[in-house]
């Protein structure tokens, strides 16, 4: 989990455990990955340190990723759709991604 997430809330650890409900030496050890804190917790942490769980777990530098409740809806349907469709849209999104990758490496 790392202490940064709390630090930049200026929290101490006895202030995050108030807000998760946990004993302030669990959050160190969450802080130390000594402990692995439960779904619930990880899914409350984010919600009080205003981040996602997969900021909080590395898989993405942004740590607003996926609070846009429309990209968020969007992801969802696209996931829904049938296998063949839900190809072509991943197809478009990558030309999209891929051309705007190279216009920005071109720019530079």
């Amino acid at each position: 989990m790392g202490s940064l997430h709390r630090e930049a809330k200026k929290w101490s650890q006895a202030a995050l455990a108030r807000e998760l409900g946990v004993h302030h030496s669990l959050v160190g050890k969450y802080e130390r990955d000594e402990v692995k804190p439960s779904i619930d917790i990880g899914q409350r942490l984010a919600q009080v340190l205003g981040t996602t769980v997969g900021y909080l777990l590395g898989e993405t530098t942004d740590k607003d990723l996926l609070k846009d409740p429309a990209m968020l809806k969007r992801l969802i349907d696209i996931n829904e759709l049938p296998e063949e469709e839900k190809q072509h849209v991943l197809f478009n999104l990558d030309a999209v991604l891929r051309d705007h990758k190279t216009r920005k490496a071109y720019a530079s």
